[in-house]
């Protein structure tokens, strides 16, 4: 076992310690086969009662999945892509179903990977801090980790439009979400982690937990509901640009800067998430999905242009919104080659 994730027993408590601060702790397929291994073993263990999870340094819990590896494992077109998805998958469907109290704390940066390995967990505390985000449409994927399952759960249409946006939210947006449960003050984090060792649970919720901040998209939803109820990525564009909402036509022009495949692929998940029975069905349907995004053009293009050259200027394909065909979503959707993750 390398140190980029830690584990240890303390007191009954199970503490996970995400640990690449240099890489705002991004998850590698062999930190996330290490998270679901030591589920298994405490879940099974009589002196773990539960499990805490946090990120080292500065940065927050967690930025995502290690992008920059499952480019290069998409440019080789070796199976180390898949395998990452296939591993952080399981994972997610583990903390899922984990029957012990799994506590996560989603200070700082929470994106991605970071909300797959936080948000199924049964008490999610964000602090003041607190950044969130599913921005896979710009790098060209869609999202992932089960969140397109927890985003179709959202109030109104706001998990459409933060999937087509890719756009940053804070702690009082991820409660009006169903992302997150309570929000703890920095200033009680240090405590809580130690106190949980001897204390209850619930009394120190009650004791160490502040007022929820208020929820900026809970605010704009009723713009958000009127524009984004459409299944058609064109019937939502026409809605925002006729909005009297400057936010809505800001909005419009924000989606046309997105992988146009990513963003029709993004809402067509949402709409069969909300369709789904369980997590576990929708991350089976993304495990798919997320393969097919990340070894086309689109997927090694916009981690190229915004991760590895950073030169900001990702040539998609189809170039525009309205270039993309609905043959060319189907087929993201389509029976594949990778497999399945054996989840149902």
């Amino acid at each position: 076992m390398n140190d980029d994730v830690l584990f240890h027993v303390t007191s009954g408590i199970g503490y996970i310690t995400l640990n690449r601060p240099r890489a705002r702790n991004a998850l590698t397929a062999e930190m996330v086969r290490a998270v679901t291994e030591h589920l298994a073993e405490w879940g099974a263990r009589d002196d773990v009662r539960a499990v805490l999870i946090r990120g080292a340094g500065d940065h927050g819990l967690c930025a995502g999945g290690d992008v920059r590896l499952m480019h290069a494992g998409a440019v080789a077109r070796d199976d180390s892509t898949v395998a990452f998805f296939r591993a952080e998958y399981v994972m997610n469907a583990r903390i899922h179903q984990f029957t012990k109290p799994y506590l996560a704390i989603m200070d700082g940066i929470v994106m991605g990977g970071g909300v797959g390995i936080s948000a199924h967990g049964s008490v999610r505390l964000v602090t003041e801090r607190s950044v969130l985000a599913m921005p896979e449409v710009t790098i060209g994927i869609c999202p992932d980790v089960g969140a397109t399952w927890l985003l179709a759960q959202a109030p109104g249409e706001l998990g459409a439009y933060l999937a087509m946006t890719g756009s940053s939210f804070g702690p009082g947006d991820a409660i009006h979400l169903g992302l997150a449960d309570l929000m703890i003050p920095v200033a009680n984090l240090a405590a809580f982690e130690r106190r949980i060792q001897d204390e209850s649970l619930d009394a120190l919720l009650r004791e160490l937990c502040g007022p929820i901040q208020e929820s900026p998209l809970a605010q704009q939803q009723w713009w958000i509901d009127e524009c984004f109820r459409s299944d058609s990525v064109g019937a939502i564009l026409i809605a925002l640009e006729a909005s009297p909402v400057a936010e809505a036509r800001q909005t419009a022009d924000l989606i046309r800067t997105k992988s146009p495949l990513a963003v029709h692929v993004a809402l067509a998940a949402i709409r069969r998430a909300q369709r789904l029975e369980s997590v576990e069905h929708a991350l089976e349907m993304e495990f798919g999905i997320s393969c097919a995004l990340m070894h086309g053009h689109d997927g090694m293009e916009g981690v190229r242009a915004l991760i590895i050259d950073k030169d900001r200027q990702p040539r998609w394909q189809p170039a525009t919104l309205g270039d993309v065909t609905d043959e060319q979503v189907e087929a993201v959707f389509a029976p594949h080659a990778y497999g399945d993750l054996g989840l149902l």
